[in-house]
């Protein structure tokens, strides 16, 4: 592992966490016209998108943490252009946030190191199609998730929906990726284990 590396993945990790992101693409817009929201619909509004941005500050350190165990220069590329549209979905959320008049997660850094942590292990312990396997069954997982916000998020918060609706439309196209790229298929047991930690964040996200 090369120092650049770890400069690299550093910087990564103190963007994510306390720069302003800055998206490459506009934020989704809807041209159906934006209701006024209720106290109480701007706060569930608030916790559903603090929680879809605790998921794109996980996808930051997953991606950075395969990136950096990977092996292969043209699948690190693959990873890391997939973390620039990543990096997309945390400014979309952030500024969400933002006009919602609320905060992202107290407990990011906790959420960072996790993801981090399991992102490398799976490309150095795994090699890069389990590494793989790991993008095709977090990104199944988060779509299901983004899937379930449609349905969650207060019925005239369209803003909320455009940004929610461009961001699965992204999962998919990553999954889709990493599929073509040799991933493996995880074990159930597995699957399950990453489905109960997911449970573990999105609820404490949604509040803290």
């Amino acid at each position: 592992m090369s120092l650049n590396a770890l400069i690299l993945a550093a910087d990564s990790a103190l963007r994510t966490l306390w720069a302003d992101p800055r998206a490459s693409r506009p934020t989704p817009q809807t041209a159906t016209a934006e209701l006024v929201l209720s106290d109480a619909e701007r706060r569930e509004a608030a916790a559903l998108m603090r929680v879809n941005h605790v998921g794109e500050v996980c996808a930051q350190a997953l991606y950075t943490g395969q990136a950096l165990a990977c092996q292969d220069p043209a699948l690190r590329a693959q990873l890391s252009e997939a973390s620039r549209e990543e990096t997309d979905h945390l400014a979309w959320t952030k500024q969400r946030l933002d006009d919602l008049n609320d905060r992202p997660s107290l407990l990011n850094p906790l959420w960072y190191a996790g993801a981090f942590a399991i992102g490398y292990a799976a490309g150095k312990l795994g090699g890069d199609k389990v590494s793989l396997g790991f993008v095709v069954e977090t990104e199944r997982q988060v779509e299901a998730h983004l899937q379930s916000h449609m349905d969650l998020l207060p019925a005239g918060d369209n803003a909320s929906r455009a940004i929610v609706a461009q961001m699965k439309a992204d999962e998919i196209a990553h999954a889709q990726m990493a599929q073509k790229a040799g991933a493996v298929e995880l074990p159930g047991a597995v699957k399950a284990l990453m489905q109960s930690a997911a449970k573990v964040m999105t609820t404490v996200a949604h509040r803290i």
